[in-house]
């Protein structure tokens, strides 16, 4: 069976040929580390992460690249806003971006390039659109450098926008420009900008635009033409629009496919950190709603879906996964955990539509269907090839309970409140043991949690324990 995925460019699904036979070159647009990320941000991680397990699966070797821009009008703005440097701001807010998709199991992309790391590349690009007559800099002295968007004839095609039906800015713009849809490839030091927010160029000192971040790294660590190319679907205009027209200008043949996921909307409009209407990692897990829970939430529904987000479509998300691991377990109890293997034929059908998650998650639905059945019957190979064909398919999207991201975290969340439970029960009776001085008794029970790893503390607020040595 062959992949078929709904290309941006063409608006159409198209079989998906890659460029080296076995390997597969991926460039996923990372995000603006102007703040820590909310779900929203998160969900295009989720379905990177869920077509690249694919892939995976079906023996591609995989390089995915996902950048990072650490540079940008936004962080300069909170920069000078909080009165810190941009770059402690922009690294605190990577390490956040980092721990989420840790959280969720997202696997860590091949390379993870930083746009400030990458300003050579940047300026060989742009020398090379200034001498093709494709950019040109400022007449005015500003350091700016444009791309010429009149100089693409098919500017416009990626997103389905008419240049004719873009309007000048009501404000007028930026005067140095030739024509007012043309976009910055090198921006001026300004002097209300970070003094260390600028770099020398040929053009004088000053940042990278956002689009030739992008162009610049694909180039670096993808080459001249790769396999797929995407992000989120905000991003196909003008992002992604801005980078296929400066690296086509430039001789390149860039993307061969473009691959964008929906929005996950709060209300009418996308979440959005200046639209104050965001919902972040820390406050789902708050609600009770473990990071397994939200992947299953995030990634089941098809990536071109736009998803309405609502605590209750969470929740009812989170009991349909405790569903699914209940299952897993209760079968790993009679027959063990067991191997992993090949996923179903209609499971394999479904991932290779268009990654329709939806159609393949009613798969594994089926599946545990039939291992419940052979569950109460006490049929042993039923329940060892239900299990077996229900954690492949839930490794193809990161959910499987017995995956080791999710065992360390997990185990532990839910050995808490037993542990606790046991221990003040254990503390009670021995209390009860010192209230009529049974000293023998009270001593047995600090001696026994002692084994168990439980230090006990009296002190004048009543035991305190701690797991583990005293210090």
């Amino acid at each position: 069976m062959t992949l078929r995925l709904y290309d941006t460019a063409t608006r159409s699904v198209r079989d998906f040929v890659p460029l080296t036979p076995g390997q597969v070159g991926i460039y996923q647009c990372g995000l603006t580390v102007q703040s820590s990320p909310h779900i929203g941000h998160l969900r295009s991680g989720i379905n990177y992460d869920i077509l690249r397990r694919w892939l995976l699966h079906t023996n591609f070797e995989v390089t995915l690249v996902r950048n990072v821009t650490d540079i940008d009008d936004k962080i300069l703005d909170k920069s000078v806003a909080s009165g810190r440097p941009f770059w402690a701001l922009a690294y605190e807010n990577r390490l956040a971006l980092d721990a989420s998709y840790r959280a969720l199991n997202v696997l860590p992309p091949t390379y993870e390039p930083l746009a400030t790391g990458h300003i050579p590349e940047m300026h060989e690009l742009i020398t090379e659109l200034v001498e093709r007559g494709r950019a040109y800099p400022a007449a005015g002295g500003s350091g700016d450098v444009y791309f010429s968007v009149p100089s693409y004839p098919e500017y416009g095609a990626l997103s389905g926008q008419d240049p004719d039906d873009m309007r000048p800015p009501t404000d007028g713009g930026e005067p140095d420009k030739r024509d007012y849809r043309d976009f910055a490839l090198w921006k001026g030091a300004k002097a209300d900008e970070p003094k260390d927010a600028a770099w020398p160029s040929p053009w004088g000192r000053g940042r990278p635009g956002w689009h030739i971040e992008c162009s610049a790294m694909v180039r670096r660590y993808l080459g001249a033409e790769f396999d797929i190319h995407g992000g989120g679907l905000d991003l196909t205009f003008p992002h992604h629009e801005n980078e296929l027209a400066q690296s086509r200008s430039a001789g390149l043949p860039f993307a061969r496919y473009w691959v964008h996921n929906a929005l996950l909307n709060l209300g009418e409009a996308k979440m959005s950190k200046s639209l104050g209407n965001v919902i972040d990692l820390a406050a789902v897990q708050a609600m009770g709603i473990r990071p397994v829970e939200l992947r299953y939430y995030m990634g089941t529904p098809h990536y071109r879906s736009r998803i309405d987000y609502s605590d209750e479509a969470l929740r009812e998300a989170a009991v349909a996964y405790r569903r699914v691991e209940g299952f897993v377990k209760r079968a790993a109890e009679v027959v063990g955990p067991g191997r992993p293997k090949d996923v179903p034929p209609s499971f394999a059908a479904a991932m290779n539509d268009d990654l329709n998650t939806s159609a393949a998650l009613a798969v594994v639905h089926d599946t545990i269907r039939e291992g419940n059945t052979a569950l109460a019957a006490g049929d042993e190979a039923g329940i060892r090839g239900a299990l077996t064909a229900v954690r492949a398919m839930l490794g193809v999207l990161g959910l499987d309970p017995f995956d080791a991201a999710w065992r360390g975290k997990e185990d532990k969340a839910d050995l808490k409140p037993v542990v606790d439970a046991l221990v003040k029960l254990a503390l009670e009776q021995r209390a009860q043991a010192r209230t009529r001085k049974d000293w023998a008794a009270a001593d047995a029970v600090r001696d026994q949690l002692k084994n168990a790893g439980v230090q006990v503390e009296d002190t004048p607020a009543g035991p305190r324990w701690t797991v583990g040595e005293q210090h």
